[in-house]
């Protein structure tokens, strides 16, 4: 399939992807960390977001500003800065979550020059009866800094078919999601994973084009490939920079069918009304998406959302990715575990750092933890 082969060569090289992208079409290349940035006011602003990820390599450029129990996703986005492997970044957005990306954005705007710098500060707790009216507010700010740094009026038109781009790509990824959890055997977890990490990287336009042409593929393929019996899992954690760990599961007998990964659905979950104003429109969809951890709305709702999960995708069973030292995670993981148990799903724990432990051990685990289900 071209469209996938593409997408998976634009995921293997993103930063020249990128930088030639830039080339042809002048437009501005806008950096953020964190699936609560508005990305929906970038687009419509004229400029490209991009996701930052994690460096791949030995992470010690940002040892030196950072601790070493910090997790590897702010460390690493740190090395790729202090590396200058993100100059071709005219901005960088930084919403403030978790503690470690609000020291980040400190220590990026304090030893990082170039590219412009702006904070997003949002709402902690969600379920308020001001949360609204403050993120609103916020949205109205960052829209006219933005505005400012890229000098052009950010207009409501602009805001209203950005929404309009970005509620077609969600509904075509929960169709992906839906198409794979019907049969798994469509398409390999890998090459699924690379169709989401491009979604925060390619120019939208683009990318949902090359979607909604995977799509109509896979609805065909889907009528001829016999439906194999593996045991459905679900994906659970913050982010998922490890392919491998689809291909692992797999071969050790389990599908993952679904997710609940800050890179994965939570991204994507949600659409934003079109016919209302846009900034509340926008506002209305980052408050009611399914929460972070780094947020707070009501006590039980993770849980209950990731039970729902479960059984609306048929798995049999939870994986939990942790990131080392990702202390929002960490602390959920106790009490969605009790959850799980509570409604008897099997669960297993799974940290992880820049770099997975080896095949063998990992798939050891999977095929153990499988063989329970």
């Amino acid at each position: 399939m071209k469209e996938l082969t593409e997408i998976k060569n634009i995921v293997s090289n993103p930063y020249a992807y990128i930088r030639k992208y830039k080339k042809q079409t002048g437009k501005k290349v806008v950096g953020y960390c964190c699936s609560y940035a508005p990305e929906e006011i970038i687009w419509a602003a004229g400029a490209m977001p991009v996701r930052l990820f994690s460096a791949n390599e030995n992470i010690h450029l940002a040892d030196t500003h950072l601790q070493s129990y910090c997790c590897s996703l702010v460390r690493g986005i740190l090395e790729e800065a202090l590396a200058d492997r993100l100059d071709f970044l005219d901005g960088v957005i930084f919403p403030h979550t978790c503690d470690s990306f609000q020291r980040l954005s400190d220590i990026w705007r304090l030893n990082i020059k170039g590219p412009f710098h702006l904070d997003v500060v949002l709402p902690v707790k969600l379920d308020t009866p001001s949360a609204l009216q403050y993120l609103r507010d916020a949205l109205e700010k960052f829209k006219n800094d933005l505005g400012g740094k890229l000098g052009r009026e950010i207009t409501n038109a602009m805001l209203a078919d950005s929404i309009k781009t970005y509620n077609k790509i969600r509904r075509l990824i929960g169709k992906l999601y839906e198409l794979r959890c019907e049969n798994p055997q469509i398409i390999s977890g890998a090459d699924f994973h690379a169709v989401i990490k491009a979604a925060m990287i390619m120019d939208k336009n683009d990318f949902l084009e090359a979607l909604s042409q995977i799509i109509t593929q896979l609805e065909k393929d889907g009528a001829q490939k016999t439906k194999a019996k593996v045991k459905k899992l679900v994906l659970s954690g913050s982010v998922c920079s490890h392919p491998d760990i689809y291909n692992i599961i797999e071969n050790a007998g389990g599908v993952v069918v679904w997710d609940d990964l800050c890179t994965g659905y939570r991204y994507f979950e949600g659409l934003m009304a079109e016919n209302s104003r846009p900034l509340e429109a926008i506002a209305e969809r980052y408050l009611n998406r399914v929460v972070c951890p780094a947020k707070h709305m009501q006590l039980k709702g993770r849980g209950e959302n990731l039970v729902r999960l479960v059984k609306n995708s048929g798995a049999e069973g939870v994986v939990f990715l942790l990131l080392k030292f990702c202390d929002p995670h960490a602390f959920d993981f106790p009490y969605l575990k009790g959850m799980l148990e509570e409604a008897s799903i099997p669960c297993m724990l799974l940290d992880v750092e820049t770099e997975l432990p080896s095949e063998g051990q990992l798939q050891t685990r999977f095929e153990t933890f499988i063989q329970i289900l």
